[in-house]
């Protein structure tokens, strides 16, 4: 009977270890651990250059999005295969098969380094397949997936940039207005958080962080941005009944005039009375642009004369009274006017000589809910209608009495969510918001506009809104802004091999370190508060206090009397008057004056300024002539 050697043993608890081992790792894989699989099986990596790997960080995980549950959605299809492959072949208990005993010639000092060599294969009739050589990496899949196929396809024929990803942070609610300018370098959003801010592409390095941030209008939400032909002036709306005119570095302009809300008559106003809803500049004249205000009017503004108007437009309405204008646009020759109005209706009007309030092309009930947003084509044959419906129409102006396409299912749940067409106008695209009880996130829809047919779908935010959307022609990039009740950004979506400079500048520089030049060294303050200025306002409650016991200063009101006076007031307690003293003290003033006569009390007197006078005498004693008294007629009369 042959028996182990211990170095045999040895080699037998190894090879079950590593057996075990090897096993719950495959078990682990299977639950979701990705990382264990390499780039490549068994070949060695292309080295990347810091560009490429750049790029690389900034690759969007999956191109497009489908309505389809996957149990493993970020798995390829092939390596799904292989994990389930390794899943059929884990047993619950396995018991891995013994290591061919050694043969005789192998003795106990020849020691073998390293594992021991696996169990010869079983023999197959597949030799034709075994002579081909080992396949290295995971099997290839049985049927590569439709959809995949197809969204390649469609990305390879319209040139649509969705490989990689960046994102414009900065808002605190969800981005309502974007504008990017004609040359492509400098890109504005507009948030429900009152705020504008700018970024420039040439000067923003990988932190992508704003270089202004502008406040147009308290507490008023910024509903649209639009540059000028020129690039160098933008448009903002806001909530508020006046829109304002920025230079291109974010310098305030000007401010149109607000009108007068008393007046019945819209034309007869100066500017808007109501918050604004929608603003674009002229796509040919730098010095017009068009407003529409929930006063139900249209305006079409001079820049260089922020107090007047030059047209104002009344939509036509089915019964007398104001019905607001959620949004407008102008055509590509800026020849042509469109407005949304809040009965549902689209109202075209034709800019020539003598034109009036009289819409040239009027489309009644075009959508059951508020109008968001118009779009002409570059013909200006196609428009094309969003709606808080849910719903995207496209008309023929020719023949409006229908809808050439209507597109349904497109979740609208904000009065800014836009629609734009690619730069060779194939395609036109929007966005949709989140719902509660949807599973899909905020998407881009991309419509075929030769077949009127949906040709794709992107996920852009699993929980955030899609509001508005651009695709820029130089650039080759297309901008999603997003957001919610508590955050917001602007999505860049651009392919390195497709796109020319925007995202491609940016990403790929670096910020700048730190340099021991900008260290500033803090002041030391021995004394902050010596001066006046830097003093701390004396508390207003002890100064209050100070005042209120100052009779003179909080102007007491004196107390009513509730017994005898004091202070020269009558029935004082600690004093009295003279008269009353003396009339205490026994009569010293007898009041005799009524019983006594007035001519013979002056008389008694008489005796003693004859005698010796004191005051009117001495001084006319020596003008004065004798006085000559009457004789009394008593005589006469007893006569």
């Amino acid at each position: 009977m042959h028996t182990s050697s211990p170095i045999s043993q040895i080699r037998e608890i190894t090879y079950n270890l590593q057996t075990k081992m090897e096993e719950e790792e495959a078990g682990e894989i299977y639950d979701g651990v990705r990382a264990q699989f390499p780039l490549s099986f068994g070949k060695q990596s292309k080295s990347l250059t810091p560009l490429e790997a750049i790029h690389n960080t900034t690759r969007r995980t999956s191109s497009s999005s489908s309505n389809k549950s996957n149990p493993l959605p970020s798995l390829s299809s092939s390596s799904k295969d292989c994990l389930n492959s390794l899943r059929s072949d884990i047993k619950p208990n396995p018991t891995p098969p013994l290591p061919p005993p050694l043969p005789d010639s192998v003795h106990d000092d020849d020691v073998l380094v390293g594992p021991p060599p696996p169990p010869p294969r079983a023999s197959s009739g597949n030799d034709d397949d075994e002579s081909d050589g080992e396949m290295i990496g995971p099997p290839p899949p049985a049927n590569l997936s439709s959809d995949d196929s197809d969204d390649d396809e469609v990305g390879k024929r319209f040139r649509i940039p969705l490989t990689n990803e960046i994102v414009l942070k900065g808002h605190t609610k969800v981005v309502s207005a974007l504008a990017v300018d004609h040359t492509g370098s400098r890109v504005l959003s507009g948030s429900y958080d009152y705020s504008v801010r700018m970024y420039d592409f040439q000067g923003m390095n990988s932190r992508l962080q704003s270089f202004r941030q502008l406040e147009p209008f308290e507490g008023h939400q910024v509903r649209h941005l639009s540059w000028s032909p020129s690039a160098d002036r933008f448009l903002c709306v806001t909530g508020s009944a006046q829109a304002k005119i920025y230079d291109r570095d974010g310098l305030t302009l000007g401010e149109f005039m607000k009108g007068d809300m008393y007046i019945r008559d819209l034309k007869n106003t100066k500017g808007h009375i109501s918050g604004l809803t929608c603003g674009e500049w002229h796509p040919k004249a730098k010095e017009t642009i068009l407003t529409s205000s929930e006063d139900g009017s249209l305006r079409i503004w001079d820049v260089n004369d922020f107090n007047s108007q030059k047209q104002v437009i009344k939509p036509k309405l089915a019964r007398p009274g104001r019905v607001p204008v959620t949004t407008c646009a102008w055509n590509r020759d800026g020849k042509c006017i469109a407005g949304g109005i809040g009965d549902g209706s689209i109202q075209v009007w034709n800019i020539k000589p003598g034109w009036g309030s009289r819409p040239d092309v009027h489309i009644e009930k075009s959508h059951s809910d508020d109008i968001t947003s118009l779009k002409f084509s570059s013909d200006g044959r196609i428009l094309l209608s969003r709606s808080f419906d849910g719903s995207l129409k496209v008309w023929d102006l020719r023949k409006t009495k229908e809808a050439l396409k209507v597109f349904e299912d497109l979740p609208n749940n904000y009065g800014q969510t836009n629609i734009t067409f690619s730069p060779a106008e194939q395609l036109f695209l929007t966005g949709t918001s989140v719902e509660r009880e949807s599973s899909t996130g905020g998407l881009l829809c991309f419509f075929d506009r030769e077949n009127l047919e949906l040709v794709s779908r992107v996920g852009i935010s699993p929980t955030c809104s899609v509001v508005q959307c651009s695709w820029h022609p130089k650039l080759n990039q297309i901008f999603a802004t997003v957001g919610d009740k508590n955050q917001g950004g602007t999505h860049v979506l651009y392919d390195p091999t497709l796109s020319e400079r925007g995202a491609l500048v940016c990403v790929a520089r670096a910020p700048r370190k730190k340099s021991i030049d900008d260290f500033e060294a803090k002041p030391v303050i021995h004394n902050p508060h010596s001066l006046p200025l830097f003093r701390d306002q004396p508390s207003r409650k002890r100064q209050r206090e100070k005042i209120l016991k100052d009779p003179m200063k909080s102007h007491k009101p004196e107390l009513p009397m509730t017994g005898p006076g004091f202070g020269g007031r009558v029935g004082t307690t600690q004093g009295s008057l003279l008269t009353q003293y003396l009339m205490k003290q026994g009569g010293m003033i007898k009041e005799t004056w009524m019983e006594e006569d007035p001519r013979e009390a002056i008389l008694k007197y008489a005796d003693v300024a004859a005698k010796d006078p004191k005051f009117i005498a001495p001084a006319y004693a020596e003008t004065q002539p004798e006085p000559v008294f009457a004789k009394s007629d008593s005589e006469d009369e007893e006569k």
